[in-house]
């Protein structure tokens, strides 16, 4: 990479870096970005053993780990014996995940200034390094690179206005070639790197539809849900902000022969409890729910983390939040179950929403009178079982993680690894 485009990017680091720290004096977020950064030099020296083999997955926050856990898990499953460290650097990803089974040790991204990303690459010395989606942190790259560790993109998307691609991206665009092999999602972010010059794409596709083809596959019951549900037909609004709830409140409650699910994406007690108030003593809390209490109650407030991909498996319709925001959150996890799948208008991102618009049944709604149409639209079975072409489309593109863990089996430094598996 360009040095002087080096210098000015760490040069942005350092400022980025000294807001947060700034911030972290009135900002719980900000503070915990900084806390969880002290002395992690000294603690990742005195857990990790040098004699261990070790590869390294990092995610920036929640969303980013979702799409890396299918590949954690089957490089888990066909390396037992390998230490697994895992990254994140948002505090969100990290307070969610921290204690995560399927890695062995977790940490935060230390801040990308030079010093600090060779120091960490050094005390981390993975065999390898996977980093998901949309992670450059170009002093880290450098660092793997220059020490000659191989590196992975899982789930790339590139588009045209990416900085990448600008009339001044030429320096930055060279820092992709650090990756040893960038895996995207789709045609369009191949043909793209390719027009410029960059040749170690391949199209592997999006690892969440494996994620969530596995998870359908087995779901988990809840037999709480299962007694709200009873014979109904339920509406279940997830990750949901609240701007989504504005246009789903004209809607929610105005047929009798449904019932209502509303999955809030942040657990704020204030505004779980304002949603409580609208509907009076037809609502409980998931938390408060019990065999006696639930009886007869038509709105059903999810207030846990963690439920809502099995949430959808009682669904006849979804509606999934993020759309009138930056962006609509993950909407495979409702249509793997082959129902109809709503959402708001900002969706153009998500290469899974652009093509079930063509080929599935799911919606993009700008208002509530939009919402209502779909609703009534979506609730004769004739209309809705069409919506079985949801689940075909996952199951006909899914398969990313294994086109991944092929790649990786044939690196050099793998070849030497067969069937791990410990000896009991």
């Amino acid at each position: 990479m360009n040095l002087l485009a080096l210098r000015a990017y760490s040069l942005g680091i350092f400022f980025y870096s000294g807001g947060i720290l700034i911030a972290s004096s009135w900002n719980k977020k900000a503070k915990q970005w900084v806390q969880g950064r002290k002395n992690q030099g000294k603690i990742i020296t005195s857990l990790l053993n040098k004699d261990e083999n070790r590869v390294w997955f990092h995610c920036a926050s929640a969303g980013e780990f979702e799409q890396g856990r299918p590949v954690i898990e089957a490089y888990r499953k066909q390396f037992p014996l390998h230490k697994i460290i895992l990254t994140f650097f948002s505090p969100s990803g990290y307070e969610l995940f921290k204690n995560y089974k399927g890695a062995d040790y977790i940490f935060y991204l230390p801040v990308d200034t030079p010093q600090r990303a060779k120091q960490f690459v050094l005390l981390l010395q993975p065999q390898l390094a996977l980093f998901i989606k949309y992670e450059y942190w170009f002093n880290i790259l450098y660092q793997l690179s220059a020490q000659k560790i191989p590196l992975l993109l899982v789930s790339g998307v590139f588009r045209k206005e990416h900085f990448f691609f600008k009339w001044y991206g030429r320096p930055f665009r060279e820092i992709l070639s650090c990756f040893n092999k960038i895996f995207v999602q789709d045609e369009n972010s191949f043909l793209l790197l390719n027009e410029f010059g960059i040749a170690n794409a391949e199209i592997s596709g999006d690892t969440r539809l494996d994620r969530v083809w596995k998870i359908a596959e087995s779901p988990v019951r809840i037999p709480m849900i299962e007694k709200f549900k009873g014979h109904e037909k339920v509406f279940v609004a997830g990750s949901t902000w609240e701007e989504d709830e504005t246009i789903l409140f004209p809607l929610i409650g105005n047929d009798e022969f449904w019932k209502w699910i509303i999955a809030p994406h942040e657990i704020n007690y204030h505004h779980l409890r304002e949603l409580k108030n609208r509907w009076g003593e037809k609502v409980i809390f998931f938390s408060e729910a019990t065999d006696e209490n639930i009886n007869h109650k038509d709105f059903l407030i999810v207030d846990k983390i963690g439920l809502l991909s099995s949430v959808y498996q009682y669904a006849n319709l979804a509606y999934v939040g993020g759309g009138f925001g930056k962006g609509i959150h993950n909407i495979l996890e409702a249509a793997v179950y082959g129902i109809p799948v709503l959402f708001g208008p900002q969706y153009h991102k998500f290469t899974e929403a652009k093509e079930l618009l063509l080929q599935g049944e799911v919606r993009s709604v700008q208002n509530d009178m939009e919402m209502n149409n779909a609703f009534t639209y979506y609730k004769q079975e004739k209309n809705a079982i069409k919506a079985i072409s949801n689940k075909n489309y996952i199951a006909a593109n899914k398969g990313a993680t294994t086109k991944i863990m092929n790649y990786i089996s044939q690196l050099e430094t793998y070849k030497k690894y067969k069937a791990q598996i410990p000896l009991i």
